[in-house]
């Protein structure tokens, strides 16, 4: 074979393997867009504790289903910096693309959020920004600590995406001045075409499917994020409405064993509400263990008032302070009793369902208490008829007649107590007098199991 020859084999080679390279990067390309999972999910409502649970739950979903791309659906005023920031944290340490569509606003702790996401896409008319710490009570401005700390992870979340810091800083400080941007005294809160501008937004766009095509991606499944069975149940007994009745449950049950105590039920339906009740709150982070310990300690606090302390003082007021107390702030995102940053709103709506149950369940009780003892089915689970002595039926545990003996007061007597008789302790009761720990005195009567007795004047 001559030069030539040679020559035309060695084009004919190096053709074949252009061909081969471009059809491979080719074939390459295509597969790399075929049926990409788009995974989606929703930001609209506060960011509290539940839409922190939410995005959890659903970034670990797509992980599961080994997602290629997150898309959040946002449309928020803000929330709770502390829930802010976990999210933020979750999206910058996902390991695949999250992308952020506002759908009308990202205030506050939303522009925190948006800020943390690999891409920013805005519909006509929204806006990002104006992420300054506020009150929760009244909205006023919050210390200079807490914008210090925002100032902070919205610089470091606009550094680790690319993005302008000081404008980050801008939305949560007036006093940053960009020139061009903002002027010294006013918050930054960018539209659309200004975020577009400042480099906080890749597009404007009309709807997720919109954002898709802009990134040239044509074979997709796209997934919405829609909560489990378990999650929607978790999520109903949230309903401050079916939180009122849990509490009217837990009360009514608690009071109605007490008044009769033996029959279980009521019990038994009180601490099954009790757990639908709690279960929820601390699965969001709403309910602390220290609330849930509060809770228990109330009724601990109640029952020795009413069954070991006589009368009604001390011991029963902190009881329904710690029980009704521990209720309320179960359902408030404070953290441990500051509430500068829970919306009044809030406030008023936890403790108006609280006193509402409780309240509601006494009213109840009131009114059908009797007709429930007097029904077939209390009879079932209810001793309901009298035991009379012409019967044979006696409640005497004495062998002996004590009437008539003295003895010495072991407690004292108001009018209830102890007393001691011939080395032996007794229950006790006077007829109204009060009678003082040592003090001697005599039966009168012997009645069930305890005695009737007076004092014995020196």
């Amino acid at each position: 074979m001559g030069i030539k020859g040679i020559k035309n084999v060695v084009r004919a080679i190096v053709a074949t393997s252009i061909l081969l390279l471009t059809t491979v990067a080719w074939l390459s390309a295509q597969e790399k867009d075929k049926d990409k999972r788009i995974f989606v999910m929703e930001i609209r409502g506060d960011i509290d504790p539940r839409m922190n649970r939410y995005v959890d739950l659903a970034l670990t979903q797509a992980t599961e289903i080994d997602a290629d791309i997150v898309i959040i659906d946002m449309d928020t005023y803000g929330g709770a910096v502390n829930d802010a920031n976990d999210i933020r944290t979750r999206i910058l340490e996902y390991d695949k693309p999250v992308w952020v569509y506002i759908n009308n606003d990202a205030a506050s702790a939303g522009a925190l959020i948006s800020i943390a996401c690999d891409s920013i896409y805005m519909v006509p008319g929204a806006n990002i920004g104006a992420a300054t710490v506020v009150n929760g009570t009244d909205g006023s401005q919050a210390p200079d600590k807490y914008q210090s700390y925002m100032r902070s992870i919205m610089r470091s979340t606009a550094e680790e995406n690319g993005r302008d810091p000081l404008i980050a800083e801008g939305m949560v400080d007036e006093r940053v001045e960009i020139d061009g941007v903002t002027e010294d005294g006013k918050i930054i809160t960018f539209t659309t075409t200004e975020a577009i501008k400042n480099g906080y937004c890749e597009a404007e766009v009309a709807s997720i499917r919109d954002i898709i095509e802009k990134n040239a991606i044509y074979d997709y499944e796209l997934i919405e994020y829609e909560l489990s069975g378990t999650e929607k149940i978790i999520a109903f007994f949230l309903n401050p409405v079916v939180s009122g009745l849990l509490i009217l449950v837990i009360t009514g049950g608690i009071f109605f064993e007490l008044q009769t105590p033996g029959v279980g039920f009521p019990l038994a339906a009180a601490g099954v509400a009790l757990v639908l009740y709690l279960v929820p709150y601390y699965l969001n982070g709403l309910a602390s263990n220290w609330e849930i310990a509060a809770f228990f300690v109330g009724i601990v606090l109640i029952a020795l008032e009413i069954f070991v302390i006589p009368g009604f003082g001390v011991a029963g007021i902190l009881g329904i302070i710690c029980t009704v107390g521990s209720l309320i702030f179960m359902m408030l995102g404070n953290d441990n009793f500051n509430f500068d940053y829970v919306p009044t709103g809030e406030i008023t709506e936890a403790a108006t369902v609280v006193m509402v149950g409780v309240f509601g369940s006494i009213l109840l009780l009131i009114l059908f208490g009797y007709r429930i003892t007097q029904s077939k089915m209390f009879s079932r689970v209810a001793l309901m008829n009298t035991q009379q002595k012409s019967e044979g039926y006696t409640a005497t545990f004495y062998t002996e007649n004590l009437v008539g003996k003295a003895g010495v007061a072991a407690t004292i007597l108001r009018p209830s107590g102890r007393v001691e008789i011939e080395d032996e302790i007794y229950d006790a009761y006077t007829r109204g007098e009060y009678i003082e720990q040592g003090e001697k005195v005599k039966v009168v009567k012997q009645e069930g199991t305890s005695l009737q007795v007076r004092a014995i004047k020196s």
